[in-house]
């Protein structure tokens, strides 16, 4: 024989298996709204060009909109709100490039989406440093995080780099991404900021 349920308990199955299929819906509904915006940024014309002191405004709103929901969860509000003050504030900001560090920003039909930084570590051995990289996360998804560094690689190896250097929290999932594109970790590094601690990997790419 069948099981019998009693009208509460049928009534709550029924309302959970609503809510439980409404939620399905929600999600399949979302997932086609995220891929139909994909396929119509890929459309767009994807273009880099190098960022001067005039865009630092720009390279502020996209490290705004990426940093708090990178690093929130890893370091806390607090240490979080010191270090994107102490990098990201205007003249930090313009101090980086007069000190050698070039800034890119990637543009789909003129409109700024990611920006990176990279500079010279070890002259002698040809060694660079990517020493930012941010995407904008409402375009995440559809590849151009893969885009801008293999535009920072082609134009380190046009400078005559031979590798290429970057530092990433040890709880950062941007490693898992870095390592499908072909870095490696070397070394652990622990560095002092304020009264914090920066727990980076170091991590390495032959660009040869």
């Amino acid at each position: 024989m069948g099981r019998s349920y009693t009208l509460p308990l049928y009534l709550e199955i029924n309302f959970y298996l609503k809510q439980h299929f409404r939620q399905i819906y929600k999600n399949v509904m979302y997932a086609e709204y995220i891929f139909a915006n994909i396929k119509y940024y890929q459309s767009m014309t994807t273009t880099f060009r190098q960022a001067t002191d005039k865009d630092i405004k720009v390279i502020r709103d996209i490290a705004n909109k990426t940093w708090f929901v990178t690093y929130t969860p890893i370091l806390g509000i607090e240490q979080t709100e010191f270090m994107f003050d102490l990098i990201y504030n205007e003249k930090a900001l313009a101090e980086q490039m007069n000190d050698g560090q070039v800034f890119i920003l990637q543009l789909l039909d003129e409109t700024p989406v990611a920006f990176a930084s990279y500079s010279v570590k070890d002259e002698d051995n040809k060694v660079y440093k990517l020493n930012k990289i941010y995407l904008d996360p409402d375009f995440q998804g559809g590849g151009y995080g893969k885009k801008m560094l293999e535009e920072i690689e082609k134009q380190i190896k046009d400078l005559g780099g031979k590798i290429l250097d970057l530092n990433v929290n040890r709880f950062n999932k941007a490693r898992f991404f870095y390592e499908k594109l072909g870095f490696e970790v070397i070394l652990e590094e622990d560095i002092p900021i304020g009264k914090y601690w920066m727990n980076d990997f170091v991590m390495r790419k032959s660009l040869i």
